[in-house]
C-alpha cells in the first residue's frame, strides 16, 4: 500500500478522523537478560529535555491552555531495562508511581509550522514514530522537534498490515525505515510500533524487528480523536505511566480541526484527571553498548 493511497486507511487506525484504535493487548514489560548473540547496535539518544517544569504561563495561554503540573524527574532505576540481544519486549504502558503518561506521535502525514511553534513554546515531551514514505518529501520539518529533545522512532516505510507480510517483507518495512531515520536524524530508533498495532505480539515480527535494531514494540492505551481520546480500559481513565497514541493529523482528517487544536484538546483532557506528561524515553534503560 503507497503511503498517499494508506492516508485514508491509516487515518482508519480505529478512528473517526485523526487517532489511532485499539491495539492488541500488550503486557508491561521490563526486558530480563536473554541470551547472548549477533544483533544490531542502537545509536545513542538525543539528550532529553524532560516534562515542563516552570511552565511559562503566557506561553500555554497563547495557546489557550493553562500550564500542565510539571512531571517528576525521571526515575535512575528505569522500569523498562531493554537488552542488546534476544526477543524484544512488547508493552503498552509503563509501571511506574508517577502520575504520569507518555504521548506518542505517528506517521507524520500533517507537517504544521504551527505545531512546532507550539511545543516550542509549551516545551511537553513526545515521542516521534516516523514513516518513511510520509516524512521523506520533507525530513527537515522534524528536526526543530528532534531539537527541543523529542525521540524520532520507527514505523516502517509505508504503513502496512504487518502481518500480511513475509518475513522478508516485513524485514524490509523495518530495516530500510531504520536506515533512512538514522541517516536524517542522526540516532538510531531504539523503538519500533507497528501500524495499526497489528501483529505486535507475533514470533515472525518479533525477529524481524530484532534483526533490524529497535529493542522494543510499543503499543498504546488511549488513542487521540479529534477532541477527545479513545480509552481500552473499561473505565475509560488514564492510568499512571499510560501510553498515549496520536497522529500527525490537519483539517481534512480532523473534519477542520487544526494539529495545534487536537493537540491542544489532548493536553486538556490529560490535565482534567490530574496527569502531567513525561518522555516515554527516560523511563526506558537503552541497551548496554
Amino acid at each position: 500500500m503507497g503511503a498517499l493511497a494508506l492516508l485514508a486507511f491509516a487515518t482508519a487506525c480505529g478512528d473517526n478522523g485523526g487517532g489511532g484504535g485499539a491495539a492488541p493487548a500488550a503486557t508491561t514489560a521490563a526486558a530480563t537478560p536473554r541470551p547472548t548473540g549477533a544483533a544490531p547496535t542502537s545509536a545513542s539518544a538525543p539528550p532529553s529535555a524532560g516534562a515542563p517544569a516552570g511552565a511559562d504561563a503566557a506561553a500555554w495561554a497563547k495557546w489557550n491552555l493553562t500550564p500542565l503540573a510539571p512531571a517528576p524527574a525521571p526515575p535512575a532505576d528505569k522500569p523498562i531495562k531493554l537488552e542488546r540481544t534476544g526477543p524484544v519486549p512488547v508493552f503498552s504502558d509503563v509501571k511506574t508511581s508517577d502520575k504520569v503518561v507518555f504521548i506518542t506521535i505517528d506517521d507524520g502525514a500533517e507537517k504544521d509550522p504551527k505545531f512546532v511553534e507550539m511545543l516550542t513554546d509549551l516545551k511537553v515531551p513526545i515521542s516521534m514514530f516516523l514513516t518513511k514514505d510520509i516524512v521523506k518529501n520533507d525530513y527537515g520539518y522534524f528536526k526543530p522537534l528532534q531539537a527541543l529533545g523529542n525521540h524520532i522512532q520507527n514505523h516502517t516505510v509505508d504503513h502496512p498490515v504487518m502481518s500480511k507480510l513475509s518475513a522478508d517483507k516485513q524485514k524490509a518495512e523495518i530495516c530500510d525505515d531504520q536506515a533512512a531515520l538514522t541517516q536524517q536524524y542522526g540516532t538510531a530508533p531504539l523503538l519500533f510500533r507497528p501500524p495499526f498495532g497489528d501483529g505486535a505480539n507475533t514470533p515472525m515480527l518479533n525477529t524481524s524487528v530484532q534483526q533490524c535494531g529497535p529493542r522494543a514494540i510499543v503499543l498504546w492505551r488511549e488513542s487521540m480523536q479529534i477532541h477527545d481520546m479513545q480509552y481500552q480500559a473499561a473505565d475509560k481513565k488514564l492510568k499512571p505511566g499510560d501510553i498515549v497514541l496520536a497522529h500527525f493529523r490537519g483539517p481534512k482528517e480532523l473534519k477542520g480541526a487544526t494539529m495545534t487544536q487536537m493537540f491542544g484538546d489532548l493536553l486538556a483532557r490529560i490535565q482534567e484527571q490530574g496527569f502531567s506528561v513525561a518522555r516515554l524515553e527516560d523511563y526506558i534503560q537503552a541497551p548496554a553498548s
